[in-house]
């Protein structure tokens, strides 16, 4: 069959639906200022979807570094792959900065995270190697461990004894081999907002002799007592051999960063090839990501912000008798018993007449039958704002017990 054939006849499991949902469900266009509300098609709505977890998006000290360093720089400098003519002194200030923050001895930066974990994954193992990984991964993970040409077992989310099993399946290979073990989890899952049990994992190290790979987009500048990350949290930072995080979230940016023992960061430096073979990161975003690092040691009330916002959000939303799952960050999901009529409905209801903007998440990313509306809190929203938002999700509720949504006839509009 040719290719654009078959996938006329496929979309796939979310772009089956993009006849209806593109423009209002998925793709939709937030304008204005990042803040807690702004324009969806034309009107005024309180959103909750935004990861800017520490407000930094827009505040004033970072738009103004951000303004500054793009009328210095412009967005070309420097030119090249950093390997070749695109390094700076600034460059390795900030993976300095962000080595010494999250408490390793180097850091090298990436340009996006997502390309930067398939490519740190793909420059740690050889074909010798086992990869060991938590069945919640983020896709970028589990995207670099496709790419690996060794066995790779995947354990049961945060489960310690199906991760025990997996290890020991693996290190017969290794014994075999002569090869490794690369064990990858999440410091915070993003859908469920659980923390990765990362003590559960760092107490088997000892036993089976493994690497610790953490991804820790959600939990870096959120979680700890300094921001450090989840590792910090936990206190098993030390213990955590590669520790990544992305800018896109509490930076409220672009790029990622990788920081561990010297020498593999060294060696990743020059064996990661979506880097290697990538533009160097623009100065602006270099400029302005030392200006968020500054902002995260030197504002600790930025993150006291966030974390008064998320326990009234999540102790608001448990005494209205919501279930938001296990939960122990910021990512709040509210789980709801409902197919995917009843979703579209409940958001349409939702964003027009209680002008509140969450993302709605159903299968397959969560099981047939549930219905998650996710919200991620950030320093910036107020305690009106959560009060506002749990009594909308107290009156759509009440609409989906009572069925109504499933009755209605209405239609996803179409996108502007």
């Amino acid at each position: 069959m040719d290719i654009f054939d078959r996938i006329s006849a496929n979309r796939g499991p979310l772009g089956s639906h993009s006849h209806y949902a593109h423009g209002y469900f998925t793709f939709p266009k937030l304008e204005g200022e990042i803040k807690p509300r702004m324009i969806f098609r034309g009107k005024e709505v309180l959103t909750w979807s935004l990861n800017n977890y520490l407000g930094l998006a827009n505040h004033p000290e970072v738009r103004r570094a951000d303004a500054e360093a793009a009328a210095e720089y412009g967005m070309a400098l420097p030119m090249g792959a950093r390997m070749m003519s695109g390094n700076s002194t600034l460059h390795e200030q900030l993976e300095n900065e962000l080595a010494e923050f999250v408490m390793k001895p180097d850091a090298t930066l990436l340009n996006f995270g997502y390309q930067g974990v398939v490519s740190i994954i793909d420059a740690l193992v050889g074909r010798h190697d086992v990869i060991v990984y938590d069945a919640e991964s983020h896709a970028c993970i589990i995207d670099g461990v496709r790419l690996h040409a060794g066995k790779r077992f995947v354990y049961q989310h945060n489960d310690m004894a199906s991760l025990e099993k997996q290890l020991e399946r693996a290190k017969r290979i290794v014994d075999e081999t002569g090869g490794g073990i690369l064990v990858i989890t999440e410091g915070v899952f993003g859908m469920s907002g659980n923390q990765g049990d990362l003590r559960g994992v760092v107490a088997l190290k000892q036993k089976y002799d493994f690497r610790l790979f953490v991804d820790d987009a959600h939990g870096f500048g959120t979680m700890g007592a300094t921001g450090a990350g989840t590792g910090e949290e936990q206190g098993i930072q030390d213990d955590i051999d590669l520790y990544f995080s992305t800018f896109a979230k509490s930076m409220a940016s672009i790029g990622a960063f990788v920081a561990g023992p010297e020498s593999v960061i060294d060696y990743l430096r020059y064996n990661m090839r979506s880097q290697i073979f990538a533009k160097s990161l623009p100065m602006p975003l270099v400029v302005g990501a030392l200006k968020r690092l500054e902002l995260l040691r030197t504002q600790p009330e930025l993150k006291d912000n966030l974390w008064t916002i998320v326990h009234a959000l999540q102790n608001g939303l448990r005494e209205k008798g919501f279930n938001i799952g296990t939960t122990s960050s910021c990512v709040t999901p509210v789980l709801l018993n409902g197919e995917i009529p009843d979703a579209t409905a409940l958001t349409f209801d939702l964003r027009e007449n209680h002008s509140i903007f969450c993302s709605i998440v159903v299968y397959p990313v969560v099981p047939k039958g549930v219905i998650m509306l996710r919200l991620i809190p950030t320093a910036v929203h107020t305690l009106g704002d959560v009060q506002e938002t749990i009594a909308a999700f107290e009156a759509v509720s009440a609409k989906l017990d009572k069925g109504l949504y499933s009755k209605a006839a209405q239609t996803a509009p179409t996108a502007a």
